[in-house]
Order: structure tokens, then C-alpha cells, then sequence
């Protein structure tokens, strides 16, 4: 087997784990929020349903997104105070 050389040693905030994380969270938290809000909504067709799944899901998206960065950043800072009264 060779020898894993996909690794990173970020300084600062850690982007990739932010979006991988972003993704993940958004399909296992947003898709039953999207999914529970579409049953209060008429959705006739293809195109209302997809427009719906935007307009409720970017939002979603977007607050996972901020959340998480500003959680990593926090966790860095965390860290790096950690290292300096060490």
C-alpha cells in the first residue's frame, strides 16, 4: 500500500475541513429541514420543487458555513494560545 501524501498542515484556519464539513453537515442537517418544510408548501411541478429547495437550502448553506468557520477559527485561536503559555 503507498504511503498517504494527501496531508495538510493548514496555518490559520483550515478551509478544506470547513467545506467538507459545510457539505456533509448541510445534506444531514438541511435535506430533513428542506424535506419537512416542503410539506407545508404546494410544489406542482419540477421547477417549483427545485426552486423551493434552493431558496430554503442556500440559507441553510450559508449559516452551516459561517458557523463552522467561525467555530474553526476560534478552535486555531484556542490552540494557538494554548501554544504560547506553553
Amino acid at each position: 500500500m503507498p504511503e498517504l501524501i494527501e496531508r495538510t498542515d493548514p496555518d490559520g484556519v483550515d478551509f478544506g475541513w470547513v467545506m467538507q464539513m459545510t457539505f456533509v453537515l448541510t445534506i444531514l442537517v438541511g435535506a430533513p429541514i428542506v424535506a419537512v418544510l416542503s410539506a407545508f408548501v404546494g410544489l406542482p411541478d419540477w421547477g417549483t420543487r427545485a426552486v423551493f429547495a434552493i431558496r430554503v437550502g442556500a440559507p441553510i448553506w450559508l449559516c452551516t458555513s459561517i458557523g463552522l468557520f467561525v467555530y474553526e477559527r476560534r478552535r486555531v485561536a484556542a490552540e494557538s494560545s494554548d501554544d504560547a503559555d506553553s
